[in-house]
């Protein structure tokens, strides 16, 4: 019988898509060139520092906004300052630290462009600072005398329902980690009204990929609160609940990055970390 302890816990989180676009209009006056920054309707409080996004025009003419750039769409990371302007940077670390000297070169459009901005799925990032996290499932059982049989199959057995609480030391200078996120993005999270709060979260209870013996649960989750603790003389902690949407997996072994190919060669799946076989290794 073996006795684990917590210190192998972890947190990883992927910022997901919304399934809903931002549509705003771009026109040259909105580009400051000089400034390498740009502005639309909705950006402040809609996106989140270090968001991998997709802008397209509406007719699919060419975007005309990175430099050198001549497609219908533009697909990199955002950083968002305090009064809504937007820099594009090629990457998440660089997206997180912000400034002017990383962020890509911007052209003004020669006319007024209506555009489409949708948030994109982006790889799984381990939550920094976490002090303790929880989680809940539950079964619901649920009335099916006045469904008819095909939904009484279905729901007969009840109803998974999950929920969750992370204790996390607060940080909010993010830096330029490209496998870091903070508990600052929660709370941002939840305070975005148009695009919701949907986050997916792997919460390893106990984490060895080496050894091939992690065991975790993986689950689409809504950030519903927020608590930020501030004392004297104490560490400044956020406590954020959630609850759980969708399908709720229990998940053993090591978290695979890849698929494999007929001759044994490994393929990494771009934005999922979850991992598929094409074909056992022995057989």
């Amino acid at each position: 019988m073996s006795v684990y302890l917590g210190n192998e816990g972890e947190v990883e989180l992927q910022r997901v898509e919304t399934g809903r676009g931002l549509r705003s209009e771009l026109s040259p006056s909105d580009v400051n060139v000089a400034r390498k920054r740009f502005s639309v309707d909705f950006a402040l409080g809609a996106l989140i520092t270090g968001d991998l996004i997709t802008i397209a025009t509406d007719d699919g003419s060419t975007l005309e906004l990175v430099s050198g750039h001549s497609y219908p769409d533009w697909t990199g990371y955002v950083h968002i300052d305090e009064v809504g302007g937007i820099r594009l940077y090629s990457t998440f670390a660089l997206a997180l630290a912000g400034g002017f000297t990383n962020s890509l070169a911007l052209v003004a459009p020669s006319a007024t462009k209506q555009i489409k901005i949708t948030t994109r799925t982006d790889l799984f990032k381990c939550v920094a600072q976490v002090k303790s996290f929880d989680m809940t499932t539950s079964r619901e059982l649920v009335q099916t005398t006045s469904l008819s049989q095909e939904f009484q199959s279905q729901y007969e057995a009840g109803l998974i329902s999950g929920q969750g609480r992370m204790s996390c030391f607060w940080e909010h200078q993010t830096g330029t980690s490209e496998t870091l996120e903070f508990s600052v993005y929660l709370a941002r999270l939840v305070l975005r009204l148009q695009q919701g709060a949907r986050f997916r979260g792997k919460f390893y209870i106990y984490k060895n990929e080496q050894n091939n013996s992690s065991v975790w649960y993986e689950c689409d989750c809504i950030v519903s609160s927020v608590q930020v603790s501030v004392e004297p003389g104490e560490a400044i902690v956020t406590e954020v609940d959630f609850v759980t949407t969708g399908l709720i997996t229990l998940r053993e072994n090591s978290s695979l990055g890849y698929i494999l190919q007929e001759d044994s060669n490994k393929i990494l799946l771009e934005g999922n970390q979850s991992g598929a076989l094409l074909q056992e290794e022995a057989e």
